[in-house]
């Protein structure tokens, strides 16, 4: 037998890009590809890219160059880069890095197999097209390894919503939601291969329409009840979903799915009704805070979780005021929050900025609100007995590591449990990013 080639991918970015590596890294198994976790002895190396953050090109053209050097020692090396700043950037790439061998967009992953062929024969490869074969029936796994206890699994990608900050709409694409039967055949093969929780990722994951057997569009709660009948999953969380995606049978599914997780992350961006209209995201801070009433009237424990940029063009103190008043309404168990930073094609970007200075003060302000609010609910655990899915070894000896019904972090020390076991645990001691607690 051949020895096989090693893969080494690096990942950026959100949980889709974790999910999109896995498939690549199953397709190039085809090839001959095993994957390795350094970069130093492997046979090719992919850089799955995110253009959300700040600077994200630079970033990966800092990353290239420090693969130089093992270009120059391994001259059969490949080099890859993929995801949204492949697809922003194309050919830029391979003009700027000529070491690149392949370029390829987030929807031409099924291509990988055919593009590493040509790199073989000494042809560069570039594809950032938007195919309409279905990339994931294309990236059907070859592989049939066990796996950890959680998983994800893509149900919708691209966005149709172009808020004024964002890249995704021209990286990813227009809305596109997978047919309900090919989910529900990946989630089985993700169970029998040891799997009890998935989480469903979308774009606008609850925007997800998919074609049902009879032909008929399928919600996302609609898609979450038939996944509630696969024997041997415990366990549904999805994100990320749009407030305006909220619809009515998947609030009342919060409430009366049990195998839906009590944790939902919903962003919002801003408190401002003014900077919410000139970021195109089409909702009001208070109809936001109408959907938050009515989940919570569904699934009263439910843990909230969002996302606010900060310093958007334009924002004023009293707009940056509106924010703090809405998180101090909402209570968020978790929230991420971001300094706006420019990207090149989006209508904001033409937009007078914010000094960065003040936008500084503000992210500093706003995260010490959530933090103190972090802290409270984690703190609230203590004493509460809660679902704990164990997932890994922690980090002492007999201890155990997993995730909360509500998605806190919780270890346990002389676990009497496995990997992959369900099991209730009352909290005992709280720290700001995890809980400790013991077996009930």
């Amino acid at each position: 037998m051949s020895t096989p080639k090693k893969l080494f991918i690096k990942t950026y970015g959100c949980q889709m890009n974790v999910y999109d590596s896995e498939r690549m890294a199953e397709a190039l198994g085809g090839q001959g590809y095993v994957e390795t976790t350094t970069a130093d002895d492997a046979d090719m190396i992919l850089l799955n890219t995110c253009h959300i953050r700040e600077k994200a090109a630079e970033k990966v053209y800092s990353e290239l160059g420090r693969f130089k050097g093992l270009k120059a020692d391994k001259p059969d090396l490949k080099i890859g880069v993929a995801g949204c700043v492949a697809q922003a950037e194309g050919q830029e790439i391979m003009r700027r890095q000529p070491m690149v061998d392949l370029v390829v967009g987030p929807q031409s992953y099924h291509r990988l197999p055919e593009m590493e062929a040509k790199t073989r024969e000494g042809e560069k490869a570039l594809d950032t097209d938007f195919p309409e074969e279905d990339k994931f029936e294309k990236l059907k796994g070859r592989r049939k390894a066990q796996r950890g206890p959680t998983a994800f699994l893509t149900v919708q990608e691209g966005c149709d919503k172009f808020c004024a900050f964002c890249v995704v709409p021209y990286t990813r694409g227009a809305e596109v939601s997978r047919p309900v039967d090919r989910i529900l055949t990946e989630a089985r093969d993700l169970v029998e291969r040891g799997v009890r929780e998935i989480t469903l990722l979308g774009q606008n994951v609850n925007a997800y329409h998919g074609a049902g057997r009879d032909g008929s569009d399928y919600t996302l709660a609609k898609l979450i009840w038939d996944l509630d009948k696969v024997d041997g999953l415990e366990r549904i969380r999805f994100t990320t979903s749009h407030p305006n995606d909220m619809t009515d049978d998947l609030i009342e599914a919060h409430g009366t799915c049990s195998k839906l997780m009590p944790y939902l992350h919903l962003p919002v961006q801003s408190g401002s009704d003014r900077i919410l209209k000139r970021m195109n995201r089409s909702h009001t801070a208070e109809s936001y805070l109408r959907v938050i009433e009515r989940i919570r009237d569904a699934r009263p424990d439910i843990l909230m979780s969002g996302d606010f940029i900060v310093g958007f063009p334009e924002e004023t103190e009293e707009d940056f005021q509106a924010t703090l008043d809405l998180v101090e309404e909402v209570n968020y168990g978790y929230a991420y929050s971001f300094k706006y930073s420019t990207r090149p094609g989006t209508p904001a970007a033409e937009r007078a900025q914010v000094d960065a200075a003040q936008a500084d003060d503000r992210l500093q302000r706003l995260q010490s609100l959530i933090t103190r609010q972090q802290r409270a609910i984690q703190q609230s655990m203590v004493g509460r007995t809660v679902n704990v899915l164990f997932e890994k070894p922690g980090r002492l000896p007999g201890q155990m590591g997993g995730k909360s019904d509500y998605l806190h972090a919780v270890h346990v020390a002389d676990a009497p449990v496995q990997i992959g076991d369900i099991a209730p645990v009352r909290i005992v001691e709280a720290a700001t990013n995890s809980l400790a607690g013991v077996i009930d």
